[in-house]
């Protein structure tokens, strides 16, 4: 009876630890992931309703530098865990696009 006992517990115990290594671990992607196709049709020049428009609601707009929009993206993928970190600075004159810093283009 004991032996029974022993034996199921044994067995459940090798079980659990031949599946935690197959535990699935998805990819964390955050920020602006943009198509680089959008990013070919950036210009100087653009407004910022149009830059909006085109790429969406920057991740960071900083109070103290209201000319200046923060594109980030970060994925740390499930597999390895690497980690990708990308980012583009847009600068703006006059509500107008002034410079670009940077570039965006996940994978």
């Amino acid at each position: 009876m004991i032996l029974r006992l022993f034996q199921k517990i044994l067995i459940a115990g090798c079980v659990i630890v031949a599946f935690s290594g197959c535990v699935y671990r998805m990819d964390i992607p955050q920020g602006n992931r943009i198509d680089p196709a959008l990013l070919q049709q950036l210009e100087i020049g653009m407004s910022r309703s149009q830059v909006e428009f085109l790429l969406g609601t920057p991740a960071v707009v900083d109070l103290y530098q209201p000319d200046q929009w923060n594109y980030i993206y970060y994925l740390k993928t499930g597999d390895d865990g690497e980690i990708e970190r990308k980012r583009m600075t847009l600068t703006f004159t006059n509500d107008l696009l002034s410079e670009i810093v940077g570039a965006l283009n996940p994978g």
